[in-house]
């Protein structure tokens, strides 16, 4: 007899009128701007808190899929256990989980393929109040139109025997997989970002040791990590934050991050390489000649495209001089050169560059998405929405103008620090604000000379 898991978390991690749950759906995604052009992710790392929470963080992976929805065809859903222990990955032993949305189909022919592994086994209790997978099916449900599910709640289970789960269901184009994990949980808030960032880094550099003091999800995560590298898999951070960004205090908080893993083609990244060494040596030259000194061989090649770019300057890990172009009106080749030149001899900070020091000075040049608005009721709501070590921002007001790169999150590592000093450099209070401000922000590609 067919049976399906009913909701069980709906109306506490998530609203349960259908209604209400949609709106609030479609405002997540609407504020979570997909890199331009978007990632098309073959994985998913999104968190598992009520939507008040993490909700805003897990939109900013879920946005990406509205470019392949009708494509994705079933999703592979891994998340921790919470209520019930279990040995190995559990399946729901159901033929649908129901939300607020609607019915969402099991694929029963995929929970075929692994049901004979030794490390597969079927619980409908361990899924029967567990939140890690609910929440995530209203933002599926909400993207794409045509698909089926297979959710396993993950427990005690190494790292191989979840990727050897994952390697019998990669499939291709049709399946996405998602990982269901929160990241520390009730530290206060500054030492939790910087152990979330040092988990994000983990992930980014596929390490498969990702503790569950780190992320609650661990488990499936270190799985993921091992079927990622099989599969030259590329990480990317979407967003990286903690209640204490969103909707709680700052006393104990939880944090919560979003990653797309790409299946990217192997010439790629040699591609982006060739392009990072090509602009930093046309800036590198461009100074050169200024000063009349030698210069390197060069090609721009290829590089005859609009772009905007910023050129950084560095002297014994100090900033010498930064410069750059917000929107591209002109061959990105030239806008390094031009852009090279104003930071050696123009910024206003610092004394023009001198051949002497010239041997010293390294070039860092960072491409430039274009740029988003941000749609937002007060300042509280804009920087709840901005993403550390991703966003960078534009502020204006009136002829007030100004942006920091997402580097500058190194130094101003909190929001409301950002912002302030975003609004001082634009020659404003750093408590000033109006409804008639308006920010943009943009993600960058960036290449730095080696010291």
């Amino acid at each position: 007899m067919p049976t399906t898991r009913p909701a069980a978390v709906a109306g506490m991690f998530y609203p349960s009128d259908p209604a209400e749950l949609s709106h609030d759906i479609q405002a997540m995604l609407m504020h979570a701007q997909p890199e331009a052009p978007p990632l098309k992710p073959k994985a998913l790392i999104v968190p598992h808190a009520g939507y008040i929470y993490s909700g805003p963080v897990a939109a900013s992976g879920y946005a990406l899929l509205a470019s392949r929805a009708r494509e994705i065809k079933r999703v592979i859903l891994l998340g921790p256990t919470h209520r019930v222990a279990v040995r190995g990955l559990a399946l729901p032993g159901s033929d649908a989980f129901e939300t607020p949305l609607g019915r969402v189909e099991i694929d029963l022919d995929a929970a075929r393929t692994i049901a004979e592994l030794p490390q597969v086994t079927v619980s409908p209790q361990a899924h029967a109040l567990e939140h890690s997978l609910e929440v995530h099916l209203p933002f599926l449900q909400s993207l794409l139109p045509d698909f089926k599910l297979l959710p396993l709640a993950v427990g005690m289970a190494a790292p191989g025997e979840v990727a050897e789960v994952l390697e019998k269901l990669w499939g291709g184009d049709e399946t996405l997989i998602v990982i269901s994990s929160d990241l520390s949980h009730y530290l206060p808030y500054e030492q939790a970002r910087k152990v979330d960032e040092r988990t994000a880094t983990d992930i980014l550099h596929l390490k498969e040791s990702i503790s569950h003091e780190c992320a609650c999800g661990g488990t499936p995560i270190n799985g993921l990590m091992l079927a990622a590298k099989h599969h030259g898999l590329v990480p990317h951070l979407l967003d990286l934050r903690s209640s204490g960004d969103t909707a709680g205090d700052k006393n104990r908080v939880v944090g919560y991050a979003a990653f797309a893993l790409t299946e990217e083609k192997t010439q790629q990244p040699h591609a982006s390489t060739d392009k990072g060494r090509t602009l930093l040596k046309l800036a590198r030259n461009a100074i050169a000649q200024s000063l009349g000194l030698a210069i390197q061989p060069e090609a721009g090649d290829g590089l005859n495209e609009p772009g905007a770019t910023f050129v950084t300057l560095t002297r014994r890990g100090q900033l010498r001089g930064c410069i750059g172009s917000l929107e591209a009106r002109r061959p990105l080749l030239e806008d390094v050169r031009q852009n090279a030149l104003a930071a050696a001899f123009r910024d206003p900070r610092f004394p023009p560059v001198t051949a002497e020091e010239f041997d010293q000075v390294r070039v860092e040049v960072s491409l430039l998405s274009p740029q988003q608005p941000m749609q937002f009721s007060d300042e509280a709501d804009a920087l709840s929405q901005l993403r550390p070590h991703i966003d960078g921002v534009v502020f204006e007001y009136g002829p007030y103008r100004s942006t920091f790169l997402p580097q500058v999150w190194e130094q101003l590592p909190q929001p409301w620090q950002f912002m302030a000093h975003l609004k001082r450099k634009a020659g404003l209070p750093q408590d000033f604000w109006s409804p008639e401000v308006k920010l943009y922000r943009y993600t960058v590609e960036k290449w730095k000379e080696t010291e």
